[in-house]
């Protein structure tokens, strides 16, 4: 005699299937409240009615063959290696490439085909494209993630997506539509495809006219032979460690700039205070430091000397596990006389969020769940048909917060202590609530430009050579790990050799291209920083508001524009000039108080 339920027989099967398509005998399927997901070979889908009705059965084998065709078609690396770096563009590029991986299933399954359509049909309509009224309302990638589907497997788009993608077809069809097509014929490789779409996307002007298409290719096929050989590494990492596969992106652009020399420089340096520039005889450098005003400039156009040097690294690969051990310690002493605040702010904040889960109840119904209220009836009466009760579908959404934190050295003391236990407590909370939380960071590898301002110094210094240091953008925890397993990572923020330079904008960039894509219906970006964004070496050789400029440019963009919600907190520092949503606390404190009120606002239901 068996247990087994329909639902589970369902679930055997999926993971079969999904098992054969990527010829992986790991892959196991399951089921989620929650988004779809995919975390190393484990894939979440959504969970169907006991009954398994035809409908919801197609969306959950939909969302399974999608995660595995892209286990069996795509390398992380060789797509984040060509990814563009504007918000927009990234999104776009993002896209078609799901678009490509779906159509290879599709064009040789007929009834993956089926499946695909449906999971596809269920993310239109939580997208804005389904509710659009004008062309502002209609986000590029969804467009052409239709259009570009349409052209690779003859497939209409789905039912309630066609007023917003007729707003964008005349468009896209006048600019890219040769683009579209070619495509069709590179399916199979996946680097020719890149190429093709970043071309489309230029010709969409969505990658600016400046920014250089072929610069791989100029440096020989050496990176993309190194991303290439160091997906495998990648794809077992994410298997043992259960991380998401957007992580991936971070794993291979940590191992380009991975030399030893800059962070045993840069304590030296940390260890006699902040430097000051002119050390290599760079005359008239005048560095703007936190919230200084900006000043008019002209004609605006930000670019960056080279990305060459540039990581995104997790917080593990900083320092060995025992110092940061000794660092998560020293946090922890940091929170000990907070612990009263703590639990205030996490247990208020979690009845705010909790107060829109509640459960609801239809009673005296035919079927469902026996009601407790009624035993005496049934016990009197065993044959009274009213004695169940069904629950309601709440209208809480599913959401994800991403924490990006500011760690440059103007940050050293108390305000980087503020923003760990700050991000500590709301990943500890959120997660409680269901919320997932995900915690970056943003610095510069070294001061006064690093191996960027050398490349520049050794090519001549040309004039106005735009963004001018090595960025180190780190994961502190992402959003599908738990809080146990990255509690120790955010130790690492106390570790003073860490805080350098700060450039907010390309900062916000980066962390509004990793939550814009993950699957939850709401996205929350919140940023923890002390002021404006300063880097010596960038300001020297630039406009005075160079930087600050650019912040404000992809702030004004995401509040207008994207469908991330972004709020900020502003540690010492008023940053309202900055961000539309913002409160600022002047000590941990205050997290107890105002702050509490600020965050739970973010959630409540419009």
């Amino acid at each position: 005699m068996t247990n087994q339920t329909a639902l589970d027989d369902f679930k055997t099967v999926l993971s079969s299937v999904a098992r054969a398509v990527t010829r992986d005998a790991e892959v196991e399927v399951g089921f989620t409240a929650d988004a779809p997901a995919r975390i190393g070979k484990a894939i979440k889908v959504p969970t169907p009615s006991r009954t398994l009705p035809a409908d919801q059965v197609a969306e959950a084998r939909g969302f399974a063959d999608s995660f595995a065709l892209r286990m069996k078609h795509h390398n992380e690396a060789l797509h984040a290696a060509g990814r563009p770096s504007d918000p927009v563009a990234a999104a776009a590029f993002d896209a078609m490439e799901r678009a490509r991986i779906e159509a290879l299933g599709a064009r040789h399954m007929e009834g993956m085909r089926g499946n695909l359509s449906a999971a596809l049909a269920m993310r239109m309509r939580s997208d804005p494209i389904s509710r659009a009224q004008s062309r502002d309302d209609v986000p590029v990638s969804s467009a052409l993630e239709l259009m570009l589907r349409e052209a690779l497997t003859g497939d209409k788009p789905p039912q309630g997506t066609e007023t917003g993608l007729s707003l964008l077809r005349e468009w896209i069809d006048k600019e890219a539509g040769g683009d579209l097509t070619a495509l069709s014929m590179l399916l199979d490789d996946q680097a020719s495809f890149a190429e093709t779409a970043k071309l489309a996307l230029r010709h969409l002007d969505l990658i600016q006219a400046d920014e250089p298409m072929e610069e791989g290719a100029e440096d020989g096929g050496e990176e993309e032979s190194e991303a290439e050989d160091s997906a495998e590494e990648q794809e077992s990492e994410d298997g043992g460690s259960g991380e998401s596969q957007v992580d991936a992106r971070a794993e291979m652009d940590g191992d380009q700039a991975d030399d030893g020399d800059a962070d045993p420089d840069a304590q030296e340096m940390d260890a006699d205070g902040e430097p000051e520039m002119g050390g290599e005889g760079d005359e008239g450098m005048l560095p703007v430091r936190p919230n200084r005003l900006p000043t008019d400039v002209p004609d605006f156009n930000y670019i960056r000397f080279t990305e060459k040097h540039d990581e995104i690294i997790a917080a593990g690969e900083l320092c060995d596990d025992d110092e940061l051990t000794r660092l998560r310690a020293y946090l922890d002493q940091q929170m000990n006389h907070l612990q009263g605040a703590v639990t205030k702010l996490a247990n208020r904040l979690q009845r705010r969020l909790m107060a829109q889960q509640n459960r609801a109840w239809d009673f005296d119904q035919e079927e469902g769940q026996l009601d407790a209220a009624r035993l005496a009836r049934v016990i009197v009466s065993p044959g009274h048909s009213l004695s169940y009760k069904i629950e309601r579908d709440t209208d809480f959404r599913d959401t994800v917060v991403t924490l990006l934190i500011d760690n440059s050295g103007s940050m050293r003391g108390r305000p980087i202590s503020i923003a760990a236990i700050s991000a500590d407590i709301l990943a500890r909370t959120l997660e409680r609530c269901g919320v997932k939380t995900e915690i970056l960071g943003f610095t510069t590898r070294t001061w006064k430009g690093g191996q960027s301002r050398e490349d520049w110094l050794a090519v001549g210094r040309p004039a106005h050579p735009g963004r001018l240091n090595d960025l180190r953008h780190i994961i502190y925890k992402p959003a599908d790990e738990p809080y146990r397993r990255a509690r120790k990572s955010l130790g690492l923020m106390m570790r003073e050799g860490l805080l350098k330079e700060n450039i907010d904008g390309e900062a916000l960039m980066w962390a509004h291209s990793r939550i814009v894509n993950r699957p939850e219906e709401r996205r929350i970006l919140m940023v923890i920083s002390d002021g404006a964004p300063v880097d010596d070496s960038t300001l020297s050789v630039n406009h005075g508001a160079y930087l600050d400029q650019h912040l404000r440019q992809v702030i004004d963009w995401i509040e207008n524009k994207s469908p991330v919600e972004l709020c900020a907190i502003g540690i010492g520092h008023d940053v309202t000039r900055y961000y539309s949503r913002a409160v600022t606390i002047m000590d941990a404190e205050q997290l107890g108080g105002t702050m509490v009120e600020q965050l739970a606002g973010l959630f409540d239901v419009d």
